[in-house]
């Protein structure tokens, strides 16, 4: 009615209003345009999201088909851009506490911020405890101060404040003491002691002893009884529980409620779950923050508390009993539901969260499939994987039936990416969970399902290596693909086989998967499927790998163009996984350039990325492709054992594909250290890997490095040199590899002249040599052509 539209009217005005005086205080730039002030156009791309951040879209929202990836990341950068252009009108302090609760959308916003202040007037402010990690060591702008509990004398100093008798009484307390003096430095002393100067801890203790009129401030502060008859709780937890079971019991049930909601909590909702008078609720509240359990904070519109530290909340939630803690959590959740009804998705995670600490299974995993689902769109992976797994282990309560078969199968088939992206492809824990699904898929008759479970177990297969099986499997799904009659599953089939070709040594054919691939795709219609299938973009993979055959088939500057094609369509998706995918695919095809330069920068980026996102798998391949890439001055020890330490963290995970690779680049550096030997078996052990697996993509580089190794055992064993050369070549040609035909025919080539067979040597250089039309500055070209021109001199 007209009460409604009038409040409607009276929201947008504010609206208005508080956007100009943001865009104000924020310096942004604007227009005086009559009697309407507008943001500049510089910066109409950013207040859209920040209008979406703040939730108050008035009508469609210009923002909702916009890829969550693009739009999370547009989003944050949109925060970033205020904040610099803020202070470039003054210096600004940005402060993030207690970063090891920290969730992965804050930590994605900090990052950003990190990478970015460098050279602006921000001075960003974070506090954690040991077990957060970070990669900003590295950064010259960075510097780390350890907090140490108080010493003595700041100990003392704080304790003076708070036993001065102007400070303020949490709550009355009457009664007659022994006087101050002696006692008073002995009890300081005591506390400081049992205390070790933690902060917190010190300022419960003097309010436990105030509650249990140990201690009065009337005017004078003075202490009811001797030193040695103060019971001082030894633990913090130990002090909060005391004071919570002196609570009144109007309070003490409050506390608990409000523990049970959460650490923050807005007042309406504690008015739906406690369900008492307004006035009766505000007193108790009162109470609790005179008691300094709670604190009011500002907010925008409701009024919000927290509890002044999330021991107190820790503490609070413990003491109430598990039967009535699951009533609090399903009458919390109930609210939240009725309170938020327009906007869940706003509230998914704590209705999550309620209701699987409650004894309604059904709205438990609901939720919880939901928050995995929003997780999973947001990169939030950790998070998934235990909303997912939280919902798949209480479906074990619900009796067999088709529609629960079919519930925990949409489970597994969007559980599987995220457990592969943070355990790794290979993970025994990814292949049980598509295992399982196949079985589901099955049973129900399902194929349409099944094409991402099969997909799910191929990348499993490839990345172990077993390519015979990994073969088979693309190949089923080609022809499922082909049956269904879908773009998007056709696409997917074409991504498993330009990855087992490639790896098998099928380079031109590998290379028609990646063309057919990238004409069916397209970002906006695909940009979902990432989700489903190994948890990268195909059109970002595609890229990758084509420029990877590229590189082999004897196309380097292709090879560099299909690579930055890939990280700029990478950086575009803003999607972690993908551009994972794009960074180390960079880092290789760098590596195979001989770009010790690029392949540091993209290897570095690599490791960065992972960490933040916890891609465990690429943090490896970072630390492999980082040691090789440094300087040629660089400790080739320290190099080997880096090496080593990402060859152990990528098996480590179950990868087994890239092996052969990943230890010629072990050879190369064991090479610079004159460990003939010991290079000797690693490439054993690599071509053994080739033999069982039939991985033959870098074989031929096995064979001539085998070669080059013959020759630093000294003139008798060229003729074992030549033969490995030329076996390198052969294997070359086999798989149409030009670049590695051009590497052993150069070091073939070498040897010959040094034999005094210059004319052969000649010969057969300029036959390859004289191949290539492109990327002669690149290494192995320069090499080549040098060699070449003294052979003709």
């Amino acid at each position: 009615g007209s009460d409604r539209e009038a409040t409607i009217a009276a929201l947008v005005s504010a609206v208005d209003t508080f956007l100009l005086d943001f865009a104000k205080q924020c310096h942004l730039p604007t227009e005086d345009t009559g009697n309407v002030l507008t943001l500049d156009r510089s910066f109409e791309d950013t207040l859209p999201y920040l209008i979406a951040l703040l939730g108050i879209v008035e009508g469609e929202d210009p923002l909702s088909g916009m890829d969550p990836q693009i739009r999370k990341r547009r989003t944050l950068e949109a925060i970033k851009r205020i904040l610099l252009r803020e202070s470039l009108n003054q210096p600004l302090m940005v402060i993030f506490e207690d970063l090891h609760w920290i969730d992965n959308e804050t930590q994605a916003l900090l990052s950003l911020l990190a990478d970015g202040i460098g050279t602006a007037k921000i001075l960003l402010l974070v506090n954690y405890r040991p077990e957060y990690t970070h990669q900003w060591g590295s950064k010259t702008y960075y510097t780390q101060l350890r907090l140490d509990p108080l010493g003595r004398e700041s100990a003392d100093e704080m304790l003076t404040a708070l036993l001065a008798p102007s400070a303020p009484l949490s709550r009355s307390v009457a009664g007659e003491g022994q006087g101050e003096g002696d006692d008073l430095s002995s009890l300081k002393r005591l506390i400081i002691e049992r205390t070790e100067g933690n902060p917190f801890f010190m300022e419960e203790t003097v309010q436990v002893l105030l509650d249990e009129g140990a201690l009065v401030r009337n005017g004078t502060i003075k202490l009811t009884k001797p030193l040695g008859e103060l019971k001082i709780p030894p633990t913090v937890q130990a002090i909060l529980a005391a004071r919570i079971d002196r609570l009144p019991a109007e309070e003490k049930d409050l506390l608990q409620t409000l523990a049970v909601i959460g650490k923050e909590f807005p007042l309406s909702l504690v008015r739906a779950v406690v369900g008492v008078s307004a006035d009766e609720l505000g007193r108790v509240l009162d109470d609790l923050q005179l008691g300094e359990f709670i604190y009011e904070q500002p907010a925008v519109g409701d009024i919000e508390y927290t509890f002044k530290h999330a021991l107190t909340q820790e503490v609070a939630y413990n003491s109430v009993l598990i039967e009535r803690r699951k009533l609090l959590h399903e009458r919390a959740g109930a609210a939240t539901e009725e309170l938020y009804g327009g906007r869940l998705d706003d509230h998914l995670t704590a209705l999550a969260h309620h209701f699987s600490q409650s004894h309604n299974t059904t709205k438990a995993i609901h939720y919880l499939r939901l928050a995995g689902a929003q997780a999973v769109r947001r990169s939030a992976n950790r998070e998934a994987v235990v909303h997912l797994k939280g919902a798949l282990d209480r479906m074990n309560s619900i009796p067999d039936s088709p529609q629960r078969s079919r519930d925990e199968l949409d489970l597994l088939v969007m559980l599987g990416p995220v457990m592969m992206t943070l355990a790794g492809y290979a993970s025994l824990e990814s292949e049980m969970v598509y295992l399982r699904a196949r079985n589901l898929c099955v049973q129900l008759g399902d194929n349409t399902r099944l094409f991402p479970v099969l997909w799910g177990l191929w990348i499993c297969r490839v990345s172990r290596a077993e390519l015979d099986q990994a073969r088979h499997l693309a190949g089923e799904l080609a022809s499922l693909a082909e049956g269904l009659g879908d773009e998007a599953l056709k696409l997917e089939a074409h991504h498993a086989m330009w990855n087992t070709l490639w790896l098998r040594g099928e380079l031109t054919a590998a290379r028609l998967h990646t063309e057919r691939g990238a004409a069916l795709y397209d970002p906006h219609q695909h940009g979902s499927l990432a989700a489903l299938y190994g948890g990268h973009d195909p059109g970002v993979c595609g890229r990758s790998q084509a420029a990877v055959v590229e590189w082999l088939l004897g196309n380097p500057e292709r090879a560099l163009e299909s690579s930055r094609d890939a990280l700029t369509l990478a950086h575009e998706l803003a999607h972690g996984e993908s551009l994972a995918w794009a960074l180390s695919m960079a880092a290789i095809v760098d590596q195979l350039r001989g770009d010790r330069a690029g392949a540091g920068v993209h290897a570095e980026a690599l490791i960065a990325l992972s960490a933040e996102h916890g891609f465990a798998q690429w943090v490896a391949v970072g630390t492999i492709l980082r040691a090789w890439a440094g300087s040629e001055a660089a400790n080739s020890e320290i190099k080997l054992a880096n090496m080593r330490q990402g060859i152990a963290a990528w098996r480590a995970a179950g990868a087994r594909r890239w092996n052969p690779y990943f230890l010629a680049l072990t050879v190369e550096t064991c090479c610079a250290l004159r460990r003939v030997d010991e290079a000797r078996e690693v490439v054993a052990e690599a071509l053994d890997s080739v033999d069982r697996t039939g991985e033959r993509w870098y074989e031929a580089e096995l064979h001539r490095l085998r070669g080059e190794l013959s020759l630093m055992g000294g003139e008798s064993a060229q003729s074992d040199a030549e033969e490995h050369f030329r076996r390198a070549i052969e294997v070359s040609r086999q798989i149409e590899a030009k670049s590695h035909e051009l590497r052993a025919t150069t070091g073939l080539a070498r040897l010959l002249a040094k034999q005094g067979k210059r004319d052969e040597a000649r010969t057969m250089l300029a036959e390859i040599y004289g191949w290539f039309t492109e990327g002669l500055e690149t290494a192995d070209l320069k090499d080549a052509k040098a060699l070449l021109d003294q052979l003709r001199d």
